[in-house]
């Protein structure tokens, strides 16, 4: 169930940003075994400056293209992190034009008790999900 937060410069059109989304979302399916209609995602859209996205020190040149993606989940190990990492890579490059050196990724773990779907219940906790 990834709660999916995507931080871009203001400047693309509604359609580069589904698309953008639909990617995303096609991945975590693929790879984190989401299932298809566990779709969360919420669109920031920021002024140029307001993303502050260095390079850690690897020799990258950012644009004003950058994307930043925080998928807040549970339940899944190194290896499908690693290729969730990969994946958005390759498919944000082949099918958004996204350069690989412009998308920042952050996971954030949490627990069954970190979630309200409505009516301000806990539906894993009590067994609703």
């Amino acid at each position: 169930m990834p709660l999916v937060r995507i931080d871009v410069i203001e400047g693309r059109s509604d359609e580069d940003l589904r698309r953008l989304a639909d990617t995303v979302q096609d991945v975590l399916v693929e790879h984190f075994a989401a299932p298809e209609r566990d779709r969360y995602q919420v669109i920031h859209e920021h002024r140029p400056g307001r993303i502050i996205a260095l390079d850690t020190g690897l020799g990258f040149e950012r644009t004003d293209d950058v994307v930043v993606i925080q998928i807040t989940q549970q339940g899944r190990d190194e290896q499908q992190k690693k290729a969730v990492y990969a994946a958005l890579a390759e498919q944000l490059e082949a099918r958004c034009g996204l350069a690989p050196t412009d998308l920042v990724i952050s996971v954030v773990e949490n627990t069954p008790a970190d979630w309200s779907f409505g009516l301000g219940r806990a539906q894993f906790l009590e067994g609703d999900l």
